[in-house]
């Protein structure tokens, strides 16, 4: 998949499709296809709202905020908004070059939801119960590196530094680079793992190379997390909260744990300070006290 594969998409009878300048300046611009994946549909889902002979320079701000009402109604979530947002605001102020052209539009109130985090007695049973070598690997890499799920798909055999004891993110998101943690325990397991799956250039390869899949990589943490017993579904990205959760409880600086995530802002980091139960452990309960 690629943007190139919105281009040749079947024509379908009375849908608006993003324009070709749209597309291009997605390219150029080197957004990651994730983001690619999500402002297109977004957008094409905002201008196929308006007659399809609509002039997409003639709406302001009255239009956007009926979209947005539209969406609301249809009981659409604050990211799905928000991302219809952002969709529109690339066509005019970045492809068209008009910056602040929405600027006025509101968007929803953000919810303060907190990170879910599993207890690191809970993930290591995880990892101890997968058997498959390629899965354990996968397990122990999306918590002992704290990466996201797209970041491991994307790992080529030469982002493990194992001199350094460090692992090379490459383009993440916002397009930036960084190290984060190399387990000793990982790297062994890397090891054996190499010699018996023989990957070509990333990491984890499907059977036929290339990429390994993104579906297949939530499949393997959901089962592992089913066998140990865990009622709630456990996702790649909860791994990644408890890496981060796991390490401020040990008493890692957040600055530290800002870089190993590749937070733009500490405001971001921070939110596992509410999560983490450093000293809140040695607070007597209450009901205890008696």
């Amino acid at each position: 998949m690629s943007i190139d594969s919105y281009r040749k998409r079947s024509p379908k009878k009375q849908w608006r499709y993003c324009p070709e300048e749209f597309y291009q300046k997605l390219e150029t611009r080197k957004y990651a296809f994730n983001t690619a994946k999500v402002y297109i549909p977004m957008f094409e889902g905002f201008i196929n709202f308006f007659p399809r002979a609509t002039n997409l320079m003639a709406l302001n701000e009255k239009d956007i905020q009926s979209y947005l009402q539209h969406l609301v109604k249809r009981g659409k979530s604050h990211t799905y908004i928000n991302q219809a947002i952002n969709a529109i605001k690339f066509y005019y102020e970045v492809v068209l070059e008009m910056p602040n052209r929405f600027y006025a539009v509101e968007r929803p109130p953000k919810r303060e939801t907190l990170p879910k985090v599993l207890s690191k007695e809970k993930v290591l049973a995880m990892i101890e119960q997968v058997v498959n070598l390629k899965h354990r690997c996968i397990v122990s890499l999306l918590y002992s590196a704290g990466l996201r799920r797209a970041e491991l798909l994307n790992l080529e055999l030469t982002d493990i530094d194992s001199d350094r004891m460090m692992i090379r993110v490459s383009q993440s998101k916002g397009n930036k680079d960084r190290y984060t943690l190399l387990s000793h325990t990982v790297l062994k397991d890397l090891r054996v793992y190499f010699l018996s799956y023989k990957p070509k250039k990333y990491l984890f390869e499907g059977s036929n190379g290339g990429k390994y899949s993104s579906t297949s990589v939530a499949k393997i943490v959901n089962d592992a997390a089913v066998r140990v017993g865990i009622r709630q579904k456990v996702t790649p990205h909860m791994l990644r909260h408890s890496f981060a959760t796991h390490l401020l409880e040990s008493g890692v600086d957040l600055r530290y744990i800002q870089t190993l995530l590749g937070h733009n802002s500490s405001r971001t980091t921070e939110i596992y300070t509410h999560v983490a139960m450093r000293g809140l452990s040695n607070i007597k309960n209450p009901l205890d006290l008696a």
